[in-house]
């Protein structure tokens, strides 16, 4: 990949990751009622899935994926229907006090690590990625070697501000009507991230 080229990939990996989207808004929750250090397992759980779906796409298994109507239905409806739940949950939760020592680390990382992974949202930025970025003409570790690290150091990134900004929020404005309401601004989003992707065409296709 040239200089030029991994600018340009750097620059798309900025947008992909800093739009927010469901990643962002468990960031930001997990910062408001966990504090900033507790919640970083979150951002770890991204990275997992960042790395995951790295490689898979250098396989170009998510290729496959994408292709597949079937597969692809299958992976956007779990991921529609678990992104409304968590939602509707976190409205009905919204008036109740965050207490931090209510969720252990595991369960945070399996929480942020299973939205990352059932987005099908995600398959699409990845073959994007791959699809433009990735010469067909040099080996495909040789590219990697670039590019994971530059995805995984952006990845982290933004999701660590997002982080921050929860526990920053949080800070201020733990038990306030703000807090409340925000709160369940972020359960709306969920809702509307879900609704979004049960709506959305498969990649590649009308």
């Amino acid at each position: 990949m040239s200089f030029e080229g991994w600018i340009i990939f750097a620059l798309f990996w900025v947008v992909f990751v800093t739009t927010p989207g469901p990643n962002a808004v468990n960031c930001i929750t997990n910062g408001m009622t966990l504090g900033f250090r507790r919640a970083l397992v979150g951002v770890l759980a991204i990275l997992t899935q960042a790395t995951l779906f790295l490689i898979l796409s250098a396989f170009g298994v998510t290729a496959l994926i994408a292709t597949s109507e079937t597969a692809f239905a299958v992976a956007k409806y779990i991921g529609v229907g678990f992104l409304i739940y968590l939602g509707i949950r976190g409205w009905i939760m919204a008036r109740t006090p965050p207490k931090v020592e209510a969720r252990p680390a595991r369960h945070v990382y399996l929480h942020a690590l299973a939205i990352a992974t059932i987005n099908p949202k995600s398959v699409a930025g990845y073959l994007a990625a791959f699809s433009q970025f990735v010469q067909p003409d040099v080996p495909i570790w040789q590219q990697m070697g670039v590019i994971v690290p530059t995805a995984l150091t952006i990845t982290a990134l933004s999701y660590t501000t997002f982080t921050a900004l929860g526990a920053g929020i949080g800070r201020a404005a733990l038990g306030a009507v703000f807090n409340v309401w925000f709160r369940r601004l972020m359960a709306f989003c969920f809702v509307i991230y879900g609704v979004l992707l049960g709506s959305a065409a498969t990649p590649g296709r009308a």
